[in-house]
């Protein structure tokens, strides 16, 4: 199964930046999204937000090699 959530952390891994920097990444996309704190945020929304491609990020956050 894969996972179609993004944490702390997988922010922290693909962008290089602090803990810090990660959290309010994901809080910025929970306020544009209009999300509770107790909502996820998936892959898709973090991608779009960020610019990024999603298959790349997707399959970094899985471990699914190219």
């Amino acid at each position: 199964m894969h996972r179609i959530c993004i944490y702390t952390t997988d922010v922290m891994f693909i962008t290089g930046r602090s803990e810090r920097y990660a959290r309010d990444v994901l809080k910025d996309i929970r306020l544009l999204h209009q999300k509770s704190k107790h909502q996820l945020i998936t892959i898709s929304e973090f991608c779009e937000y960020m610019g990024l491609p999603y298959e790349e990020v997707f399959n970094m956050i899985n471990k699914i090699s190219p």
